[in-house]
């Protein structure tokens, strides 16, 4: 069976696994473990632990149980004070953490619990924060201020060095597809091409390198980007040509909700322009690539899962 890698972070990463999970592929995900706010960053801040919600979240999107067990791990107390803002789900792998002793104990226990189809890897274990620097050099500390943070960031790095989890470099040597999926290129794709051990392990490895493109920009991040000009900001970190395929929506984007994105969050469609990716090597599939879930759009994860998986077993297709 193929194997594939995926990185990424929070919904992006979910609902691609949505799609990929159906395909007859052994699936590593590989998830940022940096997020400070919210539940995630109360538990962190008061148990000095790395985060856990995107992990409890990739785990979900991934397991193979029914509706009922989703509804209960995804469960906030909120008539409680104390437990309100706190998921089932994370309050049970912290349980695990603090019985097993680490995420490498409890995560196998996680996933038996919930059937999870494949493997969640945190990048890290070390209980660690972002650090963005600003065009004027000023530095942003955390995930959630970069978030939040009005001026332009022009590089992130991590507040002390990482340890990347042995098993994710393993993963990476081993694998015939490794994917960069859709989410926020500076807090959720960007973490895992910090690590420069990382990036030599992902450019010398033999799978092809695949970027899944978002469909709308993010306000203060990638304002008026392209498709080449995420692919662009993915090389800074991974190195000039490290991108080989790229999967993109070409479909135009019009609707009352788009209007609603752009007037209330500043967030518009990002454009694919063949002419920008005439001069690179950057092997471009595109198609519609979008539908809405509960008022959001989001990548249709059966389509994108057959787009990958159909690459993963053909190659380019003339």
């Amino acid at each position: 069976m193929k194997k594939i890698v995926i990185f990424g972070g929070g919904s992006g990463l979910s609902q691609l696994l949505k799609g990929i999970k159906l395909f007859p592929v052994e699936i590593t995900a590989v998830v940022s473990v940096a997020d400070n706010g919210g539940s995630t960053g109360l538990l962190r801040r008061e148990l000095n632990i790395p985060a856990v919600g995107d992990i409890t979240k990739v785990m979900l999107s991934m397991a193979d149980t029914n509706q009922d067990v989703i509804d209960l791990m995804n469960y906030r107390f909120t008539k409680s004070k104390s437990l309100g803002i706190h998921s089932v789900k994370n309050l049970l792998l912290i349980a695990l953490m603090d019985l097993k002793g680490n995420f490498a104990g409890a995560m196998p226990v996680m996933e038996k619990l919930l059937d999870v189809k494949g493997n969640v890897l945190p990048l890290t274990e070390d209980n660690v924060n972002l650090v963005g620097i600003t065009s004027s050099g000023k530095k942003v500390y955390g995930e959630h201020q970069l978030t939040k943070c009005a001026n332009k960031i022009v590089e992130i790095k991590y507040d002390k060095e990482i340890k990347v989890n042995p098993k994710v470099i393993k993963a990476v040597e081993e694998a015939d597809l490794i994917i960069f999926s859709s989410g926020s290129l500076l807090t959720s794709i960007v973490p895992h091409l910090i690590n420069k051990k990382l990036v030599h392990t992902i450019n010398k490895a033999k799978a092809d390198k695949v970027y899944i493109c978002n469909l709308f920009t993010q306000p203060g991040e990638t304002d008026d980007f392209t498709v080449k000009d995420h692919i662009d900001y993915l090389e800074k970190y991974l190195g000039k040509g490290s991108i080989d395929v790229v999967i993109a929506n070409n479909e135009v984007i019009n609707s009352d909700l788009a209007n609603k994105y752009a007037t209330e969050e500043q967030k518009d469609p990002v454009i694919l322009d063949m002419h920008e990716l005439d001069e690179s090597n950057i092997y471009v599939i595109s198609d519609k690539l979008f539908t809405i879930e509960d008022g959001w759009y989001r990548h249709d994860a059966l389509k994108t899962g057959y787009l990958l998986f159909s690459y993963l077993m053909d190659g380019k297709r003339k």
